[in-house]
């Protein structure tokens, strides 16, 4: 089958010939229909977080993916051949983007019944965070204001629909060019990062929910109410800086959480938009990834075999 690989640190991977995967007990196969490529897939592949993620060459691709149950390996009970599944993979093993995928069926979660299924493979990673940040550190109500940061992307996206879901005021940063888009997602207030400092539009917020970091993660600090909170998702946030200043800031770690991603599912069912930047084919996949190595994807790379 074909499959994109990882084939050293740093060098761009590749698509190639690899055995089909046989599912050893407690796995399932999926033949896979889409899969969804992640910047943390463009940090694995350059080697910055190989102390948590080490991964032994050649090794396939992606963490996140949606198919059709192919076959069950032993032991496996409550899933059946030919059941619209999606899963997130853990990223020590990959094995999203290729044709066939062999899975623990523990992480298995039913695809939503709303979206296109291989479009499903988007909410793995990038929805499941939104989640976390949203309902389980933020506990975002009614009422309350949050500030995202890159709105229009793969997390800030659903952060934004979220977000609106639990009746917060919604404010975002996003270039002028996505300022419709995020507004159709349910953003309020919509900061034009290329023109203006966010700063000077912005006061008062309970929560900052951060998906740049660096200079935006310092800045955030100064627009956030007395005891607000500062969820940061590229790296652990200064937190000394934060409490010095009264502030309140966590770091998101994303693990993969069967039982938390079935809520998304749940949410997704009930009307969830998936904003995809492009969809290619396993033969493209090598240039959808440089795409989004790049920064210039706006919402979910889709790689269908």
């Amino acid at each position: 089958m074909k499959a994109l690989q990882y084939t050293a640190y740093g060098r761009g991977p590749v698509v190639g010939d690899v055995p089909e995967p046989v599912p050893g007990p407690g796995e399932v196969l999926v033949r896979v229909a889409g899969a969804a490529l992640n910047p943390l897939d463009v940090k694995i592949g350059a080697g910055h977080v190989h102390e948590y993620f080490p991964i032994t060459f050649p090794s396939t691709v992606g963490t996140d993916l949606a198919g059709t149950v192919e076959r069950l390996g032993s032991g496996v009970t409550g899933w059946s051949v030919g059941d619209a599944v999606i899963t997130r993979t853990d990223p020590t093993a990959g094995g999203a983007v290729a044709e066939y995928a062999a899975v623990p069926a523990t992480g298995l979660v039913a695809a939503p019944t709303t979206i296109p299924l291989d479009v499903a493979a988007g909410l793995a990673t990038a929805a499941a965070t939104a989640w976390q940040a949203v309902t389980e550190i933020a506990e975002l109500r009614s009422g309350q204001k949050v500030l995202v940061h890159a709105g229009a992307g793969g997390v800030g996206s659903f952060v934004i629909q979220l977000a609106r879901r639990a009746g917060a005021h919604v404010v975002t940063t996003a270039s002028g060019a996505a300022a419709e888009l995020v507004r159709k997602l349910g953003a309020d207030d919509v900061i034009d990062y290329t023109g203006v400092d966010f700063r000077t539009a912005v006061s008062d917020v309970d929560v900052v929910v951060d998906a740049v970091g660096g200079e935006t993660e310092a800045r955030s600090l100064d627009v956030l109410k007395p005891g607000g909170l500062l969820v940061s998702l590229p790296v652990p946030p200064d937190f000394e800086r934060a409490a010095a200043r009264g502030l309140r800031a966590e770091f998101l770690f994303h693990a993969s959480d069967a039982e938390r991603l079935a809520k998304v599912v749940a949410v997704a069912n009930e009307g969830f938009e998936i904003v995809v930047d492009r969809t290619v084919r396993l033969s493209g996949a090598a240039d959808a990834f440089d795409h989004l190595a790049r920064g210039h994807a706006k919402g979910k790379v889709i790689v269908r075999p």
